[in-house]
């Protein structure tokens, strides 16, 4: 897998290259700011972009701007984005691009290097992780309009947010598989989110309750 870093701190930038090269993860560029990150995967075209949201010369949204530039040039493009804070809206419009081979994470995961590698994988391949406190963030402040989700229901569904298997929500939950998948039918049920053979169902399931439904 090859990688582009776009990331204003040195330290933290050669921390990530490090990381990712003792996961077997190449970093083809490490660079600073928006521009930079944008011309880097022109040039690279590597297989994820891993942004922080805040870089020069305002340090507000610029990675974030970039990142859906790149998107907005290659619908579908991984991107894993990293930020200090909890920034709903930055996720919020991270997300309401599209959630499809998308991360948002907090810095502090990084230090959990087995997670933060298995985040990176998983947005590379088609993936959507979501940081467990942005989910607990969001979910706490959206709500549906019409038949609102049990207790276990949103449970099910922040662990899906952060990209867990039906496996992993039953291991976390200490329920059956059975279960978890009873759970999913009816979270699908209530969102309306009939099969259909062009869409995730899971990340629409997200997307849904956070009020971004296409």
């Amino acid at each position: 897998m090859r990688v582009v870093i776009a990331e204003d701190s040195v330290l933290l930038r050669e921390g990530l290259s490090r990381l990712l090269a003792d996961g077997g993860i190449e970093t083809v560029a490490a660079v600073g700011d928006g521009p930079s990150l944008v011309e880097a995967v022109d040039v690279h075209n590597p297989d994820l972009a891993v942004v922080d949201v805040r870089m020069p010369p305002s340090h507000t949204d610029e990675g974030l701007r970039a990142a859906l530039e790149i998107r907005s040039r290659r619908p579908g493009f991984p991107i894993l984005v990293l930020s200090q804070y909890v920034e709903e809206r930055y996720a919020t419009d991270l997300l309401g691009a599209g959630a499809q081979a998308v991360g948002y994470l907090l810095k502090e995961r990084v230090a959990e290097v087995a997670e933060f590698l298995d985040a990176v994988r998983r947005v590379a391949s088609g993936g959507a992780v979501i940081d467990p406190d942005v989910v607990v963030q969001l979910l706490g402040r959206r709500r549906l309009p019409h038949e609102r989700l049990t207790g276990r229901e949103t449970e099910v569904l922040a662990l899906m947010a952060e990209g867990r298997s039906n496996s992993a929500i039953a291991a976390r939950l200490v329920v059956s598989e059975g279960a978890v998948e009873k759970h999913i039918s009816s979270i699908f049920l209530k969102l309306a989110l009939d099969p259909a053979p062009d869409d995730h169902r899971r990340v629409l399931a997200v997307l849904a309750y956070l009020g971004h439904r296409p």
